[in-house]
């Protein structure tokens, strides 16, 4: 796909990972819509600086855990562009509960805005794509969809099934659009990261440094672009899905 003159939503484009998907997006001709849930005034710097690229950008507050916030997110975009041709699901609450526990309130939440948003935006949007003719859906998900973390349950089987959604929407919305995933690895660290864990996390990966928000962008770009990919993921982790075998012998 060609993105210059399209449209593209990015969730949780605000800031992070997503700020970096968003100006990637905008710097290839696309207007971009920012969704946020809680971080104003970094959508707004956001999509100031997309617009300083040349293209027109709105960012919106919606809870995409909540399907009436998804629609009004959606009829926002629709009375400013139009519709979308773009997707990008990079949404995301990064919480730590324990198991077993008597509080759900983190599975809801953290599976809410991960299972839950990226279904109701699709399916809130992907008629109108199907009606523009084409399209492409990008999910973000990471290595926990294939390796549970510990603490981490909510978000591994919400990475777990994201993946799934992204492979059943291609199966549904084929041939007219097309989704994808991007499983990033250690691309940027979370607020008050310690030193000794960045340099440990960088030691998992085979290329045995970070990476970055933009390596991320870089594979959205790709899959946007690649025609004839679809219903599948690409991992940018550096190796680190692999890492442990660096100090393992064939024999041991």
């Amino acid at each position: 796909m060609e993105m210059r003159g399209k449209v593209a939503l990015v969730t949780g484009g605000a800031h992070r990972v997503g700020r970096a998907i968003t100006l990637m997006l905008a710097a290839q001709g696309a207007h971009v819509a920012i969704n946020y849930f809680s971080s104003a005034e970094a959508a707004q710097q956001t999509a100031a600086a997309a617009e300083a690229l040349g293209v027109q950008a709105l960012a919106v507050q919606a809870d995409v855990g909540d399907f009436a916030q998804v629609d009004a997110l959606a009829t926002a975009i629709e009375q400013r562009f139009g519709g979308v041709d773009i997707i990008v699901n990079s949404a995301d609450l990064f919480a730590q509960h324990p198991f077993p526990t008597d509080d759900l309130s983190v599975w809801r939440r953290v599976t809410a805005i991960s299972i839950d948003g990226p279904y109701y935006v699709c399916n809130r949007l992907a008629p109108g794509m199907l009606e523009r003719g084409g399209g492409a859906i990008v999910n973000i998900v990471d290595l926990s969809a294939w390796e549970p973390w510990p603490k981490f349950t909510a978000h591994a089987v919400s990475k777990a099934a994201l993946l799934a959604l992204t492979r059943q929407l291609a199966l549904e919305l084929g041939p007219t659009i097309r989704a994808n995933a991007v499983a990033p690895g250690p691309v940027l660290p979370p607020p008050n990261y310690r030193d000794r864990a960045y340099q440990a996390a960088a030691q998992r990966a085979l290329l045995e440094r970070w990476g970055s928000a933009e390596d991320v962008a870089k594979a959205v770009r790709y899959l946007i672009e690649a025609d004839y990919v679809t219903a599948d993921v690409v991992t940018v982790d550096g190796g680190e899905r692999y890492g442990h075998r660096k100090s393992r012998s064939p024999d041991a």
